[in-house]
């Protein structure tokens, strides 16, 4: 069964750095596209970056460019978001994703972790 466990999430000061990690399994991770997501109270979620398979292109919503960084490390089945910099309206539920092409039902494969809360404040 597939499955995304996101970690890291907590409580930290403006400014501050934290980062995000996300263990795939039941799945070949190493073919999937990563991307993390986030959602915060009374708000719709959105894309925050996103990494190809093979980590040759990221790309990041404005709001977090030049402070977060999106990386993997296949060999651990592993995801990543360096988060830098911190704002209070960083402040949400934070969710990796993960997309692979399901040969065997000829389409693609979704998958979401639990989410896990990241809240900036002093």
């Amino acid at each position: 069964q597939a499955q995304l466990v996101e970690s890291g999430g907590g409580l930290v000061q403006p400014g501050g750095s934290v980062r995000l990690s996300c263990l795939a399994s039941g799945f070949t991770f190493s073919r999937s596209a990563v991307s993390w997501h986030r959602q915060a109270p009374g708000k719709e979620r959105e894309l925050v970056a996103a990494i190809t398979s093979a980590a040759g292109s990221t790309n990041y919503a404005d709001s977090v460019k030049g402070r977060f960084t999106i990386s993997r490390d296949n060999a651990k089945n592993t995801g990543y978001l360096q988060m830098n910099s911190l704002k209070p309206e960083d402040t949400a539920v934070y969710y990796c994703n993960a997309e692979v092409w399901d040969a065997i039902k000829a389409e693609i494969a979704r998958y979401w972790g639990q989410g896990t809360q990241v809240t900036v404040s002093s």
